[in-house]
């Protein structure tokens, strides 16, 4: 997860909003972006990311879920 120092916040305030830049920043900072010269689509077709990202991957997967899982209403939104 990223730390913000001070005042600084997303631009994005959608939900799932701070998993997706982490899970943009992790995929652009992993080998396969920068020393294979992918796409981070790419890289996660290809499975050739960092375990962190595909945690991050399966975080982000179940946040969007929660937004449509009406079951999931009550309890809140997955994710941070």
């Amino acid at each position: 997860m990223m730390r913000y120092e001070g005042n600084e916040k997303l631009a994005d305030e959608t939900a799932c909003a701070g998993v997706r830049a982490d899970l943009k920043m992790c995929l652009l900072e992993s080998e396969c972006c920068r020393l294979d010269r992918k796409t981070p689509r790419q890289c996660l077709q290809d499975n050739s990311v960092p375990p962190e990202c595909q945690v991050l991957r399966n975080t982000f997967y179940e946040c969007k879920r929660s937004l449509l899982d009406n079951r999931q209403r009550f309890r809140g939104h997955k994710g941070y």
